[in-house]
């Protein structure tokens, strides 16, 4: 009896143990079509309610086919390579990473289900990861190596020289589905797809990214083209394109005082170069109708400095094209193509770049602002207006489809070179009209707020990036104290120190004298 027990018992374990082994479908449908089916539909497919407006596409889960592997390309990924893309998500596009919003059953069921979507999961070889190595030492002629492996390789053709995106061949780019897709800018790694470091971009060239152009350069290792050091090399280089570490955000912009006369006019004044940036973030303008929900623009770096007299700002962000630029017409036409939501009449045509610099009329009190989204009727916004076909323009806005030109002018700068967009705006501290226009004031946190627009994307209108509202702080006259102290605390420093060393050599001297002993000529036989 105790053996039929025991051998029941062994039963139940077993089939538990099977059981907890096998995948939870059920668990799996629900949490994929609660939190997954709105952007890559009840069927995986890709074409969710949410789809239309996403650029890129949702993956469509039906073909098998994934960015992100350890697996070489064309192959299925592993377990361990789809739970990272839910853990983590896509940095760069919608997807988020669900490790910190759902439990590990729920990611573990949700994976089996996606999984079901493509039958040959079920019926393939578990995929073998690529041995990556380990990454070799950086170094200038690692560098240099690298630099020439992507001219050789004509990275440029899409990523262009400096990596900004903007390369000849970006504008007709599309994906597996037919679907436009951008050129990675690789100066900014914190929004690679798999992550930026130096081993995953490795990772990114050996295997490619499987339904995007990116390819895999496995290829030219086995053409013995190059060499899997080389290749590094090349990872390596693409890595020193972007900064050692993700930018900061700030609340404040700080404009540093120079010497009267000394604000900097233009976007290549080398005094810039000392001069601190700040990061702003933009997003998608997604409030007031039309909307838009795929700016190419994602952020701006300000600098600025006043002098007592002229306040100048250089702003800078990347932009594929100088707009409008006939080049890009094609990539326009299927931007508008394939974008929801199809609010308003918008047909492809030449569209300039613009940027707006938003103030309050007046320094408001405590942390009061009016509405961001270019004020309201009863509370307008002072703005700064330029455009790449026009001059710079101060204007007010009563909303976003409100704006009155000020007449007037502001002085600017502009130039756009490698993808990039750089343009200084210089004024006067005091306005001669200061009924709608700002008085900017130092030792004061004034609001300002950014929107940036891309032609050559269809932006136009409400149809942009925008940013919240931040601050910029005028830094006072140094005053005399900010001189003075310093330097007396210098001498005074000085002098102190003097005297203890002073004071050490008198104390070392005498203890030079008593180490002799006594002197044999005075007759008491005691130290003169």
């Amino acid at each position: 009896m105790a053996a039929i027990r025991f051998l029941g018992l062994v039963l139940v374990l077993v089939t538990a143990d099977l059981a907890a082994q096998q995948p939870d479908t059920e668990r799996g449908r629900q949490v994929y079509e609660r939190w997954c089916a709105a952007c890559h539909a009840v069927d995986g497919a890709g074409e969710g309610p949410a789809a239309g407006y996403m650029l890129p596409r949702p993956r469509d889960f039906t073909r098998g086919i994934y960015q992100i592997r350890t697996t070489p390309g064309g192959d299925i990924p592993t377990d361990d390579d789809i739970m990272r893309m839910i853990n983590e998500g896509m940095p760069g596009t919608t997807m988020p990473g669900w490790q910190d919003q759902l439990s590990r059953a729920d990611r573990q069921a949700v994976l089996e289900y996606i999984k079901s979507f493509y039958p040959p999961f079920e019926t393939m070889a578990a995929p073998e990861p690529i041995d990556f190595g380990r990454a070799p030492r950086v170094s200038d002629d690692r560098l240099e190596e690298g630099r020439i492996f992507y001219d050789s390789i004509e990275c440029w053709q899409c990523h262009g020289d400096t990596g900004r995106g903007y390369g000849s061949s970006a504008p007709e780019l599309e994906d597996d589905w037919g679907y436009p897709i951008r050129a990675v800018d690789l100066t900014k790694n914190w929004k690679f797809n798999g992550g930026g470091s130096v081993e995953e971009i490795y990772r990114r060239l050996r295997t490619g990214m499987d339904g995007t152009p990116m390819p895999s350069f496995s290829d030219l290792l086995d053409a013995d083209f190059m060499t899997e050091d080389q290749l590094w090399s090349l990872a390596h280089y693409v890595r020193s394109l972007a900064p050692d570490r993700p930018p900061r955000v700030r609340e404040v912009i700080r404009a540093d005082r120079v010497e009267p006369g000394e604000v900097p006019t233009t976007v290549a004044d080398e005094r810039w170069d000392e001069v601190e940036s700040f990061y702003i973030p933009l997003v998608a303008q997604i409030i007031v109708l039309p909307r838009w929900f795929d700016p190419s623009v994602d952020a701006v770096w300000v600098q600025a400095l006043h002098d007592g007299n002229e306040i100048a700002l250089r702003v800078t962000w990347h932009d594929r094209s100088e707009s409008p630029h006939p080049n890009w017409m094609q990539w326009q036409e299927r931007v508008l193509e394939v974008m929801e939501p199809r609010e308003g009449d918008l047909d492809p045509a030449p569209r300039p770049d613009r940027l707006a610099v938003q103030f309050p009329r007046s320094i408001p009190s405590g942390m009061e602002r009016p509405y961001f989204l270019m004020g309201t009727s009863d509370n307008p916004v002072y703005l700064w207006q330029w455009s790449s076909t026009d001059d710079a323009e101060p204007a007010q806005a009563r909303g976003m489809t409100e704006i009155e030109p000020l007449g007037g002018s502001i002085a600017s700068d502009a130039r756009w070179e490698a993808g990039r967009w750089q343009v200084v705006l210089t004024r006067s501290l005091e306005p001669e009209d200061t009924s709608n226009r700002l008085t900017f004031e130092r030792g004061t946190a004034i609001p300002i707020a950014f929107y940036v627009w891309d032609g050559d994307n269809g932006e136009e209108g409400t149809r942009g990036a925008i940013s919240s509202w931040y601050f910029i702080y005028l830094l006072e006259d140094a005053p005399i104290s900010t001189y003075v102290t310093p330097l007396m605390a210098f001498f005074l420093t000085g002098g102190l120190g003097l005297v203890v060393v002073a004071r050490a050599q008198k104390r070392e001297r005498a203890l030079e004298t008593a180490s002799e002993g006594p002197d044999p000529t005075t007759p008491t036989g005691r130290n003169p």
